[in-house]
């Protein structure tokens, strides 16, 4: 796989870098559109074409060095994928680097979760999505896509956004005042305050690229009417960055299939202002010096 960015050595060294960017190439418990295996690929190669220079924030976040790690294995199950990632996102931890995961179906997220979830107290996972992903168990596995924020709320709070899709079966224990339903905020405004509100002082985000509206971004495995938007979901996402403490993030879901390009391109756009955000109070400004 392509480094992140296309960046040079002197910017993808692992041993000089403060953010890894770890792929977790995995599909294989998703139920309808397949390929998202393909994701980590696509991003990764569409970052190679991005404009290093941000504009909203007037940085070059590059600068702080984004390695690309080696992707996780995923030739095995679902668990042996969880226990993969995890001890792979352990040891940049404990290597001290900023982890950014790429899926990969949105199982891919439970390691990180639960590494992240080890390492920090007082943890919030901040969900982006257009399903609650709250069953139990599906096709007996409890480590199913669909299971992934069961997982999470079994190490921590979390916080729903954008939600619009989901079984009865997961109404029972729905904690609906951490919900923030999509026809509910979409267009709107007011809903972000009460929603960082709810938040711990520290934040992991997972992002299921199925929360924004598949006019923006149609190739995922299961692309919701009625999502979110591109600026809405930037502002949102930078007062989270600016209110908390946001120790890692995950982007999952890209599936990569007919005309891909303008979807992976917005999720590689997207992990970078996450980290012009993530890093903003150390990247010095473009128009104050010479880049």
């Amino acid at each position: 796989m392509e480094n992140y960015g296309g960046l040079p050595e002197e910017y993808a060294a692992y041993e000089s870098a403060r953010v890894v960017v770890q792929p977790i190439p995995y599909d294989g418990t998703s139920t309808w559109g397949k390929g998202a295996d393909k994701g980590p690929e696509a991003l990764l190669e569409a970052s190679a074409n991005m404009e290093l220079y941000d504009i909203e924030t007037d940085t070059e976040p590059y600068t702080i060095g984004i390695a690309t790690a080696e992707p996780v294995p995923c030739t095995g199950s679902v668990e042996q994928m969880v226990v993969a990632s995890q001890r792979a996102v352990n040891e940049h931890i404990r290597n001290g680097k900023y982890v950014v995961s790429i899926g990969g179906e949105h199982s891919v997220s439970v390691g990180p979760i639960l590494a992240h979830a080890a390492k920090y107290d007082d943890l919030t996972v901040l969900q982006i999505d257009a399903h609650t992903d709250l069953r139990q168990e599906y096709e007996g596995s409890k480590y199913n896509h669909a299971c992934v924020m069961a997982r999470a709320r079994e190490v921590c709070p979390i916080v729903q956004v954008g939600i619009r899709s989901m079984d009865t079966s997961e109404l029972e224990g729905l904690q609906r005042e951490r919900i923030f339903w999509a026809h509910e905020i979409v267009g709107q405004t007011g809903w972000e305050q009460r929603a960082i509100d709810l938040l711990t002082p520290r934040v992991y985000i997972t992002i299921d690229l199925d929360g924004f509206d598949p006019s923006i971004l149609p190739s995922t495995g299961t692309p919701e009417p009625g999502g979110l938007e591109w600026h809405p979901t930037l502002r949102f996402l930078r007062r989270v960055f600016e209110s908390r403490e946001v120790v890692g993030f995950d982007i999952v879901e890209l599936c990569p299939t007919g005309n891909a390009k303008p979807s992976a391109f917005l999720a590689a756009k997207l992990l970078y202002r996450l980290l012009s955000f993530r890093f903003l109070g150390q990247l010095s400004k473009c128009s104050d010096r010479s880049c």
